[in-house]
């Protein structure tokens, strides 16, 4: 009966309950992936590079995944507690001992579990079907047979770790409710928490969180400098910045606002109170809410840049599409057909340790190398088209280093620039250097292709990736920089998920208790529209708060992927725009949300 019973209450929360559903869904789902792609023989043995970077970077989205899944788990457990204590309070009123709504609780979690990881896999697979052309083709360039979306370990880990989460926040929930007095949990709800300002204490504490800031922000500019320690250094002191300051001047906000001439205008007052009812409860999840905005905006943001990274990383890689020895009629056939903005051939003769080449040839069609120049001004920000720099046969004698690294791949031989005469009398076969480089290798890709696999027709598959040149740059750049791209990209919209769940969650959590506040304004004459106007309000300062300091972390925290990306800051205004709308419908669908709770069915006539 107990059981029924509490079944039956959380049928009548089915819609509050689908908020937290649909976030563990997604990281389950989006977990799921990551797994099926890290793991799948057949997607790793396609990759350019083996199994090390395609595999490396889908468990690394994992791992961090499961992190954030973690903490979400438990905040969405807690909510579920305090949304269904009043429940349980009633039942042990009725006699029900608090070991058995202890069991109670902990079955509840781990069904709730069970079937959002259930059909985050089932999710996950259709994402994976759905997605997994369109990996091969956007990231190895290639399509790969017999490509499973279903894939067994995948299943097993991810119903495993999610199934262990649950039963670990049950546990901590079972705990809790055992340990709270059956007039708290019938109360909880109910009862203000309300903040009293007091100038001294927030002023220490505004110092305090803006140096935990400063401190965080310093760290991740120098990442350089602090290593690896810059990374937990930085969330510590940024979590811990984050709250104090929400602690500080949020409280600080409310209690002003309502001593000024505003507050008394229309039902403004009403809405402060609102906020002030519950404000150090709300400092906390918002505290949390803006690491989430800053993980979620960031992960996004870098897996675009990561994505613009391919092209870049394709021309600063080296001034020549490819390099081929000897080349054959056909393969010259097939490269005359592309748009080539550069052809030249030099001659070449190998012996044991050493390559020679003619001086002369390079005095009059000079060997070109990519400029430092635009990198230079990339890295600061600016747009620069790509430059060449060219080394005639004196500056090569100096200093071959670029000549050298068009050799074969794997050749440790030295390279010498001679005369002609000196050339001529080295008993060796004469061999040709051909160097062409294309307008665009994106447009040439398959053209490009082809002429691999006509040079090389019996090793393809295994050389392409390390003939010389921006052809194998592009290709190692679209698996290693594409796969950030495609996790950046997911990760963000899961971590999207859970935080706007959290704070969806935690609104709609006390609007049941808020109800007969609005169905008490209703009967004074107030209109729904100001009503309306108010909700809007007051869940939009819940949700602009995070939103601007999670902009702040990640503009700041863009600094620590410096060494890793030419221009992090390009063209961030594309990823912000998409993250912005997305965080917007969320909370368009929170204020619907609680409208439908809170207001009166019936208007009162005025």
């Amino acid at each position: 009966m107990l059981r029924k019973l509490a079944f039956t209450g959380i049928k009548s929360r089915l819609r509050d309950y689908l908020v937290l559903f649909t976030g563990l869904v997604i990281s389950s789902a989006v977990f799921y992936m990551f797994e099926a792609l890290a793991t799948n023989p057949q997607f790793l043995k396609n990759s350019t590079n083996g199994m090390s970077a395609a595999s490396f970077i889908f468990q690394f989205g994992s791992v961090l995944l499961t992190i954030i899944s973690l903490v979400y788990i438990f905040y969405a457990n807690s909510f579920l507690l305090s949304m269904r204590q009043h429940d349980y309070g009633i039942f042990m009123m009725l006699g029900a001992k608090p070991t058995k709504i202890g069991r109670l609780i902990l079955t509840e979690t781990l069904v709730i579990g069970a079937l959002s990881s259930v059909i985050g896999v089932v999710v996950g697979c259709l994402l994976t079907a759905s997605l997994g052309s369109y990996l091969m083709q956007s990231i190895l360039q290639t399509n790969v047979a017999n490509f499973h979306a279903v894939h067994v370990p995948a299943i097993l880990v991810t119903l495993v770790l999610y199934l262990v989460l649950f039963v670990i926040a049950g546990f901590i929930n079972r705990r809790k409710l055992i340990k709270t007095p059956v007039l708290g949990l019938l109360k909880g709800d109910s009862q203000p928490n309300r903040a009293k300002l007091k100038p001294v204490s927030q002023f220490i504490q505004v110092v305090l969180g803006i140096g935990l800031l400063a401190v965080g922000y310093y760290v991740m500019k120098h990442f350089i400098d602090f290593q690896l320690a810059s990374i937990p250094l930085a969330l510590v002191t940024i979590v811990f910045g984050s709250y104090l300051l929400f602690n500080a001047v949020f409280v600080w906000l409310v209690v002003l606002l309502k001593k000024t001439k505003w507050a008394q205008r229309g039902i403004n007052n009403f809405t402060l109170s609102q906020l002030d009812f519950r404000i150090r409860n709300y400092t906390k999840i918002l505290a949390t809410v803006s690491i989430l905005f800053a993980l979620a905006l960031g992960a996004i943001t870098v897996g675009m840049g990561f994505g613009k990274e391919t092209d870049l990383f394709t021309q600063g890689s080296s001034g020549y599409t490819m390099a081929l020895e000897d080349p054959s009629a056909a393969v010259k056939k097939q490269v005359n057909k592309l748009d080539t903005e550069k052809k030249v051939s030099y001659s070449e003769k190998q012996s044991k340790d050493t390559v020679y080449y003619v001086k002369e040839e390079f005095d009059r069609i000079p060997l070109q190398d990519v400029s430092d120049n635009w990198m230079k001004k990339m890295s600061k920000g600016k747009k620069a088209k790509i430059s060449y720099q060219s080394f005639d046969g004196q500056k090569l004698q100096k200093n071959p280093g670029s000549l050298y690294y068009l050799q074969k791949n794997g050749s440790d031989k030295t390279v010498k620039i001679i005369s002609q005469s000196e050339f001529a009398k080295i008993q060796a076969p004469r061999q040709q250097l051909y160097l062409f480089r294309v307008k665009n290798i994106e447009k040439s890709k398959k053209s490009l292709d082809k002429i691999v696999k006509t040079a090389y027709p019996k090793n393809y598959e295994t050389i392409r990736s390390t003939i010389p040149g921006g052809y194998a740059g592009y290709l190692n750049g679209l698996e290693v920089f594409g796969g950030f791209e495609f996790m950046g990209f997911f990760l963000g919209i899961a971590f999207l998920a859970m935080l706007a769940s959290c704070l969806m969650f935690k609104i709609l959590s006390g609007a049941n208790s808020d109800k007969h506040r609005y169905e008490m304004l209703n009967k004074l004459g107030v209109r729904k529209n100001t009503l309306r106007r108010s909700i809007s309000r007051e869940i939009m300062t819940l949700y602009a708060l995070p939103g601007v300091l999670g902009i702040v972390h990640v503009l700041f925290g863009l600094q620590l992927f410096k060494t890793l990306l030419i221009s992090p800051y390009q063209g961030i205004w594309l990823p912000f725009v998409i993250f912005i709308v997305l965080y917007l419908l969320y909370y368009l669908v929170t204020v619907k949300l609680y409208e439908s709770i809170v207001l009166p069915a019936v208007e009162i006539d005025k």
